[in-house]
């Protein structure tokens, strides 16, 4: 057994399927499966158990993967280490953030630290599903959830407020939501899965409501929903960083502020694969990410705020 059967087989896993690996390697599925064979006969048991969609870890494979990942990311420290010495830092990060979000508060983000650090690729993906980071290949995503996903790490960036809003021209020709049953038979405006009902949950005290909503207008692009909105189109349901200004302007009119809402789930966390060497390119990003999200949120109202600041 050597380095590299070990990093074959952390490859293989990570990747889920050999003609994925095979893809990632560069090698064609034949080659990788007669490594892993050869692997499996050196060890004298068996490491991955192969279904029709996925590879998964026998308990002696789990504990010769753990170990890969180890040896993957210490020489990928060093070799990191050795080609940033007197230089500025360089390297690839993918990440995938949501689109509202993305669009309204993170791209002034993104772009001051792509001036800070001009040598590291930005690879951006504007993406709301929740996506196997693995199967996209990305290194960090931002998601809006209830809870992260158990087998990945979760940095909390801060809570989502939902606001109930509409524009003046349409309320001087209905009335506003004056409380939440209203919204069933108002042309509401909001973010859906295909093929779900929409189902808004509102809290106030101890008190939770449920309302299932029929939208007339559906999108996941948050800058559209804005728009509809100011179009005088309907009521919209949207976090509030979307229209944030809008309603600092008085362009849009809030109903039923006494409400907290949520849709998708109210936490914002940025999510990142365990046992993962993290270059100083994805470091330094985190690192900004996180100190912009609580420098820009706390305090100021209309944003998201962290839980310890609610």
């Amino acid at each position: 057994m050597d380095t590299k059967s070990l990093t074959l087989l952390v490859e293989i896993l990570d990747a889920g399927n050999l003609s994925e690996a095979a893809r990632r390697l560069k090698m064609t599925r034949a080659n990788v499966s007669y490594h892993l064979s050869q692997l499996e006969r050196a060890v004298g048991m068996q490491l991955v158990r192969r279904t029709t969609r996925r590879v998964e870890p026998t308990e002696i494979g789990l504990k010769l993967y753990q170990h890969g990942c180890s040896i993957r990311d210490e020489l990928a420290a060093a070799q990191e280490s050795v080609e940033s010495l007197g230089r500025t830092p360089q390297g690839r990060v993918r990440l995938s953030v949501p689109s509202g979000y993305g669009q309204f508060v993170m791209t002034p983000w993104l772009l001051e630290f792509k001036r800070s650090y001009p040598d590291i690729v930005l690879d951006v993906l504007f993406e709301n599903s929740v996506e196997d980071l693995l199967r996209d290949e990305v290194d960090i995503a931002v998601r809006i959830m209830s809870e992260p996903p158990s087998h990945l790490v979760a940095r909390e960036l801060g809570q989502v407020r939902y606001v109930v809003c509409a524009s003046p021209a349409y309320r001087a020709r209905h009335a506003l939501p004056r409380n939440l049953d209203d919204l069933s038979g108002a042309p509401v405006i909001s973010a859906a899965v295909i093929g779900r009902p929409l189902r808004l949950s509102a809290y106030q005290g101890n008190q939770r409501q449920q309302v299932t909503l029929d939208p007339t207008i559906v999108s996941r692009n948050y800058a559209f929903l804005r728009d509809a909105a100011l179009a005088g189109l309907g009521v919209a349901i949207v976090p509030d960083y979307v229209v944030y200004e809008d309603i600092v302007q008085e362009r849009l009119l809030t109903a039923l502020d006494d409400w907290r809402l949520s849709i998708f789930g109210r936490g914002m966390y940025l999510l990142a694969m365990p046992s993962r060497h993290q270059p100083r390119a994805l470091t330094l990003l985190i690192e900004f990410i996180m100190d912009k999200a609580h420098a820009a949120h706390v305090g100021r109202p209309g944003l998201l705020l962290p839980r310890a600041s609610r």
